[in-house]
């Protein structure tokens, strides 16, 4: 599945391991938060990077300890009709100040993508869109009445801010 980030197509270096048991010996792995909690001492003491994947009933606060050693977190969607990974992306940014890789994986649509980096995704593994529709989905609006994790003001704000 292709990898956009920052606008553009790149090249995916992690690897997904559902089971501790079975890790490559080098590279930038992601596992399960059940793997990352059982098995935290032996996977951060890795000289690779660590990720971690969150799926729909993780609680994000599970990763506090963790997160100054996470170099990315995946957040799965199942379904596209399951929205919980947009407050798991605003919990990890707004309120526990997640700054590293936040990628949306799964049934990933393009008509989702500006909501998902309104919430705090920087990168998306999509087979249901190519480059040039989920750029042109991160442009649709310019402004917006909701706060959010992106780092844009309200236009609220900004009156406010203006007044």
């Amino acid at each position: 599945m292709p990898l956009i980030k920052n606008g553009v197509e790149v090249e995916d270096t992690w690897t997904f391991s559902e089971d501790v048991s079975n890790l490559p010996s080098s590279g930038c792995i992601t596992v399960p938060l059940a793997q990352l909690t059982d098995y935290a001492d032996t996977l951060l003491s890795r000289n690779q990077q660590i990720g971690v994947r969150l799926s729909p009933a993780d609680d994000p606060h599970t990763l506090q300890p963790y997160l100054d050693r996470i170099s990315l977190i995946e957040i799965d969607f199942p379904k596209y009709t399951d929205g919980r990974g947009y407050s798991q992306a605003q919990l990890l940014r707004r309120r526990l100040g997640y700054t590293g890789e936040l990628r949306a994986v799964g049934h990933v649509l393009r008509d989702q993508i500006l909501y998902m980096n309104r919430s705090g995704f920087d990168a998306y593994q999509t087979a249901r869109a190519d480059l040039a529709n989920v750029v042109q989905a991160l442009k649709e609006y310019s402004a917006f009445y909701q706060p959010a994790a992106d780092g844009h003001s309200s236009v609220f704000s900004r009156r406010h801010t203006k007044a």
